[in-house]
């Protein structure tokens, strides 16, 4: 070991008004204990105690070990713990207790385990009787450490636990296990330890120094449980990061009616109103309000059963809101009517919230219009943009609940989360009914369209867990009898059966039978603040894949600057079109050829013309006919005999077109510029109907800006050849309409060929659209059509970390493309560059697209909006001049 080398301390105290450590050491101390150390050095008044690093979290996963200096380091701040509480850990007469909990970088809410009580045995329990004066507090303290202990550290079963409360509660007529007297509440511990011991290889230990060792491996080992690792894969958080274990000395939440715990937040996570927001029980611990077991009261009416606790409360909550400059999610409990905070957060949000938000506290001064938009998850816009009830739809009400998460959803009834993920898989939209939810639940949650449940509170785990994904959620429905083992809900004498419809409102917390009409919502004032904020940020434009001019209105309502990919293939797949393009593809001569695309002609034309109207002089990118002929053509018998019939053709010809045009790999066959090259009366077709209709809208005194794509591109002479047909009939129709009209002629980059000679293919194209689907799917050797039966396995198996048609694989796919653009504009300096596939919409796709400074990215139309703000906040990244952490949504 060097000289005067110290090791980092593995735990940090704080207490008193004093800690170890601060905010800014969420790394080390978990967002958990970083909030009580910096609530402590605020002298807000927190319960003293002690974190243990996250750096041990994988030490102790890959080894089941701890280093030796842990054991002096943890009997130190026990010592001072004792010494700040006049209290003895283990002690017969003063026990000191403590409540051993997680705490990650990132927050995951109910994804890892807590342990409360901690310190209690049959000597201790008498001592905490004796101090308090309330045997039945002592005793019911006992059983819920006994029953924690033995669900997390020995991995009993809680359902078991449950049977035995229930039979308890119902034999002595009460509600509480609370109100049940000292002798029933002994006879719990002694059956709880008996179940322990009967259903796991170990007992509940009586030495409370066991004890803690036993809580904070299982707080350990809690990080890699099924819940937290699906936790962190939805919510992209690194496996690494690990949690921290919090031991905290315990303020009793349930020592009589003077006494209560709750959360709260410091605006209303739903809405955004500046108002405290949250629950309470009376005479209740922590676990009490957020496990749903009981239907807390709203905060509001603490105002009336404490007031000067409930006034203390709203101080801490304005002092951290202003602290942290963030609306914060607070847990506290008063005990004897003196308040503790417990912990502060940031609170996750719903999308209308976090804009109100953002907006209110620019207006407000606690931050910049650049953090503002910094501080948006651009996947909150999804939240916005959820289904609400159709108000003209006919409604059958089944009953209510406490409105958790706003937007609607139908789904088939299911009662088991496993179910629920298979049914997803199957296609099926399907709505999670719980009694309560459980972190177990998670993987059904993330599969459903909405999550109802009869029990629990707007801070209930599906109430935080549905609200950070962005799912309608109702909670607390209590007019609902839910039985899981038969699959039923009941409300009066109507029942619903498992896989049958409902409808749940998460916005007003109704409940219907059936299907619902569902509208989209409308944008607020606050979106269009701060988007417009977004859209003075960023220098890179977003445009829209549209197809239709349906698509281009809808694009240009969410703000698109343009259209990036409009595949025209896409406009012969309805009516008459699909007869004509079928006629096209059948033909045995270039008259008969020539006879069916002059019926598509005009077709072509009028969608171009309205779709450049909707454009008003925004650029439109065409896409020149892509897909392989065979897609046009019906397979099936019939089908086929009812197309000769329709044509006036003999079946064998169809069959004959049909049999043609079979191909092994049809994506990697006859397609794209390649068909053009094969059949240019096609590639003429489209390049008339698209001049044709620009000269007619610029004619009218419109603005157009016509940009011509050549799809599949690999070499360089491919694209001459396609570029001579393209000029040669522009000219045409200039020279016809006595017009000429600006364009561009380009190529989508969606292969590995193309991207690796961009330089050359720049001599010729004015622009490059990436084409990320496809150069994807060649670079990867990947399909996505089949992909999906090995993806996730590889996914869950660690094997990748990311989707690679959902986030762009920057390594690989991302090389070729920064090859390209590089390339590209070094032949061709004003080359223009986007980006045109899926990832188009993806925020980690879009701040690569910023890191090569590329023109626009394109996406689907409710994807425009998310792609602005994450075009914005990739721009303040590559300034790195404001705090870009972000609110959870």
């Amino acid at each position: 070991m060097t000289d005067g080398y110290q090791p980092s301390p593995l735990v940090y105290s704080f207490g008193q008004g004093r800690a170890d450590g601060t905010s800014a050491m969420k790394e080390t101390l978990g967002g958990k204990g970083a909030g009580l150390a910096e609530m402590t050095n605020l002298g807000i008044s927190v319960p003293p105690g002690f974190t243990i690093s996250a750096s041990l979290c994988q030490t102790w996963i890959d080894t089941g070990a701890f280093p030796s200096r842990l054991n002096r380091e943890i009997d130190l701040a026990m010592q001072r713990l004792e010494a700040e509480t006049a209290k003895e850990f283990g002690g017969a007469d003063h026990p000191l207790l403590v409540s051993v909990r997680s705490g990650a970088a990132v927050s995951m809410p109910g994804m890892m385990e807590t342990i409360l009580n901690l310190g209690l045995n049959d000597i201790t329990v008498e001592g905490l009787a004796a101090r308090s004066g309330n045997p039945a507090f002592a005793w019911d303290c006992y059983r819920r450490f006994v029953q924690m202990y033995a669900s997390v550290v020995l991995e009993v079963p809680k359902a078991a636990f449950d049977v035995v409360h229930d039979e308890a509660l119902a034999a002595h007529g009460v509600s509480r296990a609370i109100d049940l007297p000292t002798a029933a509440l002994k006879t719990l511990v002694v059956r709880y330890k008996a179940l322990a011991a009967e259903r796991s290889i170990g007992e509940v230990p009586d030495e409370p120094l066991a004890q803690l060792y036993g809580a904070i491996s299982a707080v350990f080992a809690s990080w890699n449980t099924r819940r937290a690792i699906d936790y962190r894969r939805v919510h992209d958080i690194p496996d690494t990061l690990g949690t921290a274990v919090n031991i905290v000395t315990m303020v009793f939440g349930n020592l009589g009616e003077g006494s209560g715990t709750g959360v709260t937040f410091s605006r209303n996570p739903a809405t955004g109103e500046a108002t405290l927001y949250g629950e309470f029980l009376t005479n209740a611990q922590g676990e009490d309000v957020v496990s749903g077991a009981r239907t807390p009261e709203p905060i509001a009416a603490l105002r009336e059963r404490m007031p000067s606790a409930y006034q203390e409360l709203e101080r801490m909550s304005r002092t951290l809101e202003r602290h942290f400059r963030d609306v914060q999610d607070m847990e506290f409990t008063i005990e004897n009517g003196q308040l503790y905070m417990l912990q502060t957060r940031r609170a996750q949000r719903t999308g209308q919230a976090a804009f109100r938000i953002a907006c209110e506290m620019v207006t407000e001064e606690l931050i910049s219009e650049e953090e503002a938009v910094a501080r948006i998850p651009p996947g909150a816009l999804d939240q916005l943009l959820h289904p609400t009830i159709d108000p003209g739809a006919a409604l059958d009400r089944l009953g209510s609940g406490l409105p958790a998460s706003p937007g609607a959803a139908s789904g088939l009834v299911t009662f088991d989360a496993d179910d629920a993920a298979e049914r997803a898989r199957a296609g099926e939209a399907v709505i999670l009914v719980r009694r309560e939810t459980s972190p177990e639940d998670f993987h059904g949650m993330v599969a459903s369209k909405a999550i109802l449940t009869a029990r629990g509170g707007m801070t209930s785990h599906a109430a935080v867990v549905a609200r950070g994904m962005g799912k309608p959620c109702i909670a607390g429905a209590t007019e609902l009898d839910v039985d899981e083992a038969a699959g039923t809900i009941t409300a009066g004498e109507r029942t619903v059966r498992q896989g049958e419809w409902i409808t749940i409102d998460g916005s007003t917390g109704i409940i219907y039978l059936g299907q619902a009409d569902l509208l989209t919502p409308e944008l607020d004032d606050n979106f269009h603040t701060l988007m417009g904020w977004a859209d003075r940020i960023r220098p890179m434009k977003v445009r829209v894949n549209a197809d239709t001019p349906a698509d281009a209105h809808r694009g240009r309502d969410f703000g698109a600057e343009g259209i990036g990919l409009c595949r025209t293939e896409h406009m012969f797949f309805q009516g008459d079109r699909l007869l004509a393009v079928r006629e096209m593809i059948i033909a045995e001569t270039p008259e008969e050829r020539q006879k069916a695309l002059a019926k598509l002609l005009p077709m072509q034309r009028g969608d171009f013309e309205s779709i450049f109207r909707a454009m008003e002089g925004y650029p439109v990118t065409i896409r020149l006919l892509d897909p392989p002929l065979h897609e046009f053509l019906p397979n099936d018998p019939g089908e086929q005999e009812a197309l000769a019939e329709q044509l006036g053709r003999p079946i064998e010809a169809v069959r004959h077109a049909v049999n043609r045009l079979v191909e092994q790999n049809p994506m990697l066959g006859l397609r794209g510029c390649r068909l053009g090259i094969i059949h240019p009366e096609i590639t003429r077709m489209q390049v008339r109907a698209i001049f044709e209709a620009a000269c007619t809208v610029a004619g009218r005194k419109g603005r157009v800006q016509p940009e011509v794509m050549l799809p599949l591109v690999a070499t360089v002479v491919e694209f001459r050849r396609q570029a001579l047909v393209v000029r040669e009939v522009a000219e045409e129709v200039f020279r016809e309409r006595q017009l000429t009209v600006p364009y561009l002629l380009g190529t989508m980059i969606e292969l590995p060929r193309a991207a690796l000679t961009a330089d050359e293919i720049a001599r010729e194209a004015e622009f490059f659209s990436f084409g990320t689907n496809d150069l994807t799917q060649t670079t990867w050797g990947l399909s996505r059509d089949d992909s999906s039966q090995f993806l996730p396995y590889y996914l869950e198996h660690g094997i990748i970390d990311q989707d690679p048609f959902q986030t762009l694989d920057v390594a690989g796919v991302g090389r070729l493309v920064q090859m390209a653009a590089e390339a590209g504009r070094r032949t061709r300096a004003d080359l223009k560059l986007g980006i045109c596939g899926e990832h188009g919409g993806d925020p980690a796709s879009i701040a690569f697209c910023e890191t090569l400074k590329m023109n626009y990215v394109s996406c689907s139309p409710f994807r425009v909006p998310i792609a602005r703000l994450a075009a914005a906040q990739a721009a303040l990244a590559m300034r790195g001049t404001v705090d870009r952490t972000r609110a959870t949504v």
